[in-house]
């Protein structure tokens, strides 16, 4: 596989790209050299608040000018994910625009009578009502479903309570645990392939975290890239069964050799 051509990219959003919404030196040059090679990639959240739209009106604030339709969200995975297994089906959401946003697009009706599902995804609004509906829902046979696992996120201030560890009080109520969508689950990765038409054995995944960027891409097939400007270091990698293809320090080492980011 390491042979094979590099034809595509998929690159984590938070840590690669961005930093506390500050542009990571280099990102812009090195999004710049695979639009000026025609090289498809699409950058990935697990993070469900935001609509592509919003995200990219973020991303152009920090000098990044990353179309709608090159970006990637689980809950836009999660709503692929849905209307495939049941179309036009219905769902309780506890979560903002841009989960809501996505189930709307694939035709779902949100509704806490009888839903088919209970999609949990990123707020910083939870209820205790909110919560509770759920709870009340999935042990009446709803299936419990959650964009992504992650149990904290980051801010200025500190950790903020993720979508994991809201999961994680569901389920000591409920005994149900849910299905997560988002990464590590390489499922978000097939259907980011799908999206921009690529084949796993051409495309690098880039991340910043071992425990979802790289061991999701490595389960989907992908040659994977870790960066040390986010979460993972090249000490911490060696605390992992698996090892990512290349260590770098950020994507400005890609600058210049994105055709041939393995080559000696």
């Amino acid at each position: 596989m390491t042979d094979e051509p590099i034809l595509s990219y998929l690159t984590d959003m938070d840590g690669v790209l961005v930093h506390e919404d500050q542009l990571v030196p280099g990102a812009d040059e090195f999004l710049a050299e695979l639009r000026a090679n025609e090289t498809p990639f699409l950058v990935l959240t697990n993070n469900s608040i935001r609509t592509p739209r919003d995200l990219q009106a973020r991303l152009r604030h920090t000098g990044l000018d990353i179309p709608e339709e090159a970006i990637w969200t689980s809950a836009l995975a999660t709503a692929t994910f849905l209307d495939e297994q049941r179309p036009n089906g219905t769902a309780y959401v506890v979560g903002e625009s841009g989960l809501t946003t996505a189930l709307h697009e694939i035709g779902y009706v949100l509704t806490d009578s009888n839903p088919d599902y209970v999609v949990l995804g990123e707020t910083r609004n939870y209820s205790f009502e909110a919560i509770t509906t759920a709870i009340r829902l999935i042990e009446r046979g709803a299936s419990f479903i959650a964009t992504n696992p992650d149990p904290t996120g980051p801010s200025r201030d500190g950790s903020l309570p993720a979508t994991g560890s809201v999961a994680a009080l569901i389920t000591r109520a409920t005994g149900r645990d849910p299905y997560y969508i988002g990464k590590p689950n390489p499922l978000m990765m097939r259907s980011a392939l799908r999206r921009i038409g690529a084949h796993s054995q051409s495309t690098v995944m880039i991340g910043d975290r071992m425990d979802t960027d790289v061991i999701s891409g490595l389960e989907a097939g992908m040659r994977t890239i870790l960066v040390t400007t986010g979460i993972s270091t090249r000490a911490s990698v060696e605390a992992y069964p698996y090892r990512p293809t290349m260590v770098l320090d950020s994507v400005a080492d890609l600058v210049g050799r994105t055709k041939e980011p393995f080559a000696d």
